[in-house]
This record gives C-alpha cells, structure tokens and sequence, in this order.
C-alpha cells in the first residue's frame, strides 16, 4: 500500500497532540508576573514538548515522502510512536503540577527515549519493507544522532536519580537542540531524484 494515508493520519494525530498540550496550559490567577511565576513549569514543559512534537513531526513527514510503499508492520511501528507522543499532554501536566522533580522528569524521559527508540523501528520496518537499497535505507545511513539521542536520554534518566532532575532536563535540551541542526539526510536523497 501507499505511504499516503499513513501521512495523512499521522499529520492529523501531531495536530490533535499540539492542541491537547496547549490545553494543558493553565491561565493565571492574576495580571502580573508574580502570578505567572508557578506557571512557568508547565509552560517550559509545553515549549519543549512542542518542540520535540515538531521535531518528530518534521522528520517523520521527510521520512515518509520518501517512502514508496507500507505494510502492516509499518503501521504497526508507526502507531508504537505515535503512541509514545500521545503521552506528552500527560507529562507535561505532571511536570506542571509537581515541578522539576525526579518521577515527573523521569517520565518524560522515559517518553523522550520509548519514542526514539519507536522511530528507530519504523525506520527499519520502513526499510524492511522497501528493501536495503531503498530511498529510506541511503538516506538513514549511520543513524549517528539517533544513537546519540538514546545514550543521552539513558544517560539522563540515570543521572535524574544520581545526581538531579534538572541535570535530567538539561540533557533533554541538550537532544532538542541536536535535532533542531536540520536533519537534511531525507531533503538531499528527494532532491537527488
């Protein structure tokens, strides 16, 4: 089957999980900065939560416009990210309510690090799919930031526990800005047909 049902749902899901995260954003009480001070938790939650819901959504259209074929495995693997994404309303909420502070840290980095890993099988049911010499599989190639993404968000949930659940969310940033350096692997191999 084609790819583009596939794109379609899946645009509509990270358009319904923005405006869920946007929902989760409480007005404050007052007019001034001091009533906005406990929301600021939650808000710089959500900034990275939209950020990264960005990120995936951008590399995940590249990867798709790319693909010529799926399968059952393939929508499979997708729904397991997509799966893991749905759950950035929750995270945020918890980090909202409870701050910076090692459980709510450390499920968002449990989050960070299952959707990486799922986007790591589809792109491998993608190319299991289409074949080893398929568009997907050059334009993978060394899958380095992928790999460096995992290791520091393993590295950030042990160390939330070791040392604190800031250092935890540093590194989470730390990935975010890795990524936001565009990831033109998939641009270069549709621009070469």
């Amino acid at each position: 089957m084609k790819p583009d049902r596939l794109n379609a749902f899946t645009d509509g899901f990270f358009a319904i999980v923005i405006t869920v995260m946007v929902l989760e954003l409480r007005v404050p009480e007052g007019t001034g900065f001091d009533a906005l001070r406990p929301e600021l938790p939650l808000f710089a939650a959500y900034v990275l939560s939209f950020i990264y819901v960005g990120l995936y959504w951008n590399n995940h259209h590249h990867m798709l416009n790319s693909a010529k074929r799926v399968n059952g495995r393939v929508l499979w693997s997708n729904l397991g990210l997509l799966f893991w994404l749905s759950l950035f309303p929750f995270v945020i909420r918890w980090v909202g309510e409870r701050g910076v502070t090692l459980f709510p840290v450390t499920a968002f980095g449990i989050v960070l690090l299952m959707a990486a890993i799922f986007y790591w099988v589809l792109e491998r049911s993608l190319i299991a799919a289409e074949g080893d010499s398929s568009e997907i599989a050059k334009a993978v190639g060394a899958k380095q930031k992928e790999w460096i993404s995992i290791v520091v968000y393993v590295l950030g949930l042990t160390l939330g526990f070791l040392v604190s659940a800031y250092v935890s969310v540093a590194l989470y940033i730390a990935v975010a800005i890795m990524w936001l350096v565009p990831d033109r692997r998939f641009e270069r191999r549709l621009q070469a047909e």
